[in-house]
C-alpha cells in the first residue's frame, strides 16, 4: 500500500473512532482532535478550561506531536501540572496543505504510539 494511501486510511480510522467517542458521531476537525491530545496530555481530563487555557493545550499537543520530528522537546512540568516544551529546531515554511498533512502523520504516528489504532 502506498504511504499516502496509508496515511489516510489510518488518518480515518482515528477521525471515526475519536468521533464516535467524544462527538457522537459528528465528524471531528484536525484543531479539535489536536485539542483532545492537549487534554490527554496534561491529564487533567474532569475539568473545564478557559479559552486561553484551551489554546495552551493545543500548543501542548503540538510540542508533543512534533517532539519525536526533533522540533521540541519537553523541558519541564510546572507545580500545576502543565508541561512546558522548548523549540530545539525552527519549523519548516510550509504551504496550509503541508502542515496539515504533516499533522495528521503526527497524530497518526501519536496513536499508533499509545495503541490507541493498530
Amino acid at each position: 500500500m502506498a504511504r499516502d494511501e496509508q496515511l489516510k486510511e489510518r488518518w480515518d480510522l482515528v477521525v471515526t473512532k475519536l468521533s464516535n467517542q467524544f462527538a457522537d458521531g459528528d465528524t471531528l476537525d484536525l484543531d479539535a482532535i489536536i485539542y483532545l491530545i492537549g487534554i490527554q496530555e496534561l491529564g487533567q481530563l474532569d475539568r473545564t478550561f478557559k479559552k486561553d487555557q484551551k489554546l495552551d493545550l493545543m500548543h501542548i499537543a503540538i510540542c508533543k506531536l512534533l517532539q519525536p520530528y526533533g522540533y521540541y522537546e519537553l523541558d519541564f512540568v510546572d507545580n500545576e501540572g502543565w508541561p512546558h516544551y522548548k523549540a530545539l529546531a525552527s519549523l519548516p515554511h510550509l504551504k496550509a496543505g503541508e502542515q496539515a498533512i504533516l499533522m495528521k502523520e503526527a497524530i497518526v504516528n501519536y496513536f499508533l504510539e499509545t495503541e490507541y489504532i493498530r
